[in-house]
């Protein structure tokens, strides 16, 4: 299983509130921005990454991680399961805590590769359908 109970609960509620999602663009049509807005009322700080940089939900969008000058806590993945993995990759780079690929998103390499760098990891699952399991 890609994302026990325990990791899953792990990330949404000890690792940090700043969440950069990778694919998040003003577009509405898309999963990316309802889920955003789920984070936030969470209480999450959703940081847009996008090739376009957009700012969505009244945060400042970048075009890649690195490009964020802060620190990230989590990284959301909404993108090509075969772009997914060096997505992974760059999260361990800028030094974030957890990755978190969106259902859908599955790339069994990058999820070994960022569970042996020590991050936290799930894979093919949703966080706002478990953050509404936490209540």
């Amino acid at each position: 299983m890609y994302g026990d109970p325990a990791t899953i609960r792990k990330i949404l509620t000890e690792l940090g509130d700043t969440w950069a999602v990778v694919g998040l663009s003003s577009n509405e049509r898309r999963a990316a921005y309802g889920v955003a807005q789920v984070l936030q009322r969470y209480g999450k700080r959703v940081i847009p990454v996008h090739p376009k940089a957009e700012t969505v939900h009244g945060e400042k969008g970048y075009a890649s991680l690195a490009e964020i000058p802060f620190a990230v806590d989590v990284v959301d993945v909404f993108i090509n399961s075969g772009l997914a993995g060096s997505v992974a990759d760059e999260a361990v780079a800028i030094g974030a805590k957890a990755v978190w690929f969106q259902l859908g998103v599955i790339d069994e390499a990058g999820y070994e590769r960022t569970r042996a760098a020590g991050l936290d990891m799930v894979m093919d699952r949703c966080p706002a359908i478990e953050l509404n399991s936490l209540r």
